[in-house]
C-alpha cells in the first residue's frame, strides 16, 4: 500500500462567509515542497470569488489523467527501445450532467503529439499498442468512471 498525502489549506480572511461571497482561492502543498495556488473554476463560481490564474480541481483532474498516461507511455516506449524526443498533450475534459443529473467530467480526450528519435520510429500499430498499455496501467484511469479517449 502506498499513501499519497497532500495538504489543502483555505482561510476565510475576514469574509462574512454565511452570505456565500467568500474567496474560493486556496493552497495545495505537496511533499516535495511544491505549493500551488488553487481555486474553484471561474466557469463554476464567478470572479472575484474564483481566481482565474489558479489551478482548479477540474483542470488538475484532466492534467493528472494526461500526466499518468504520458508517464506510462514513456516507460513502455523506453522498455521497447523506442526513443521519445518529446511528448506534448493538450487534453480536453468535458463536464456535463450524468444520468443522475449530477455534473461530472464525463470524458477526457488525450491529444498527444510525440516526437521520436530518427534512429527508430515505431509504426502506427506500435504507437496504438503503447497507448493501450499505458491506459490499462494508469492508476488514475483505473480509478475513475470518466471515459478516456486518445485522438488519432
Amino acid at each position: 500500500m502506498i499513501k499519497i498525502e497532500v495538504k489543502v489549506q483555505w482561510h476565510r480572511e475576514g469574509a462574512i462567509f454565511t452570505d456565500n461571497r467568500y474567496s474560493r482561492a486556496h493552497q495545495w502543498s505537496f511533499d516535495g515542497g511544491q505549493n500551488i495556488r488553487a481555486s474553484s473554476s471561474p466557469h463554476i463560481v464567478p470572479i472575484p470569488l474564483s481566481d482565474a490564474a489558479a489551478v482548479d480541481p477540474e483542470e488538475a483532474f484532466v492534467a493528472s489523467i494526461s500526466s499518468c498516461h504520458m508517464l506510462w507511455f514513456l516507460s513502455f516506449a523506453a522498455k521497447e527501445k523506442w526513443v521519445v524526443e518529446s511528448y506534448e498533450d493538450q487534453p480536453i475534459g468535458t463536464m456535463e450532467k450524468n444520468e443522475e443529473g449530477k455534473m461530472v467530467i464525463s470524458n477526457v480526450q488525450l491529444n498527444p503529439k510525440i516526437n521520436w528519435s530518427d534512429e527508430r520510429v515505431p509504426a502506427k500499430s506500435d504507437i496504438a499498442r503503447l497507448h493501450e498499455l499505458s491506459h490499462a496501467s494508469c492508476f488514475i484511469a483505473n480509478s475513475v468512471r470518466t471515459k478516456i479517449t486518445i485522438a488519432d
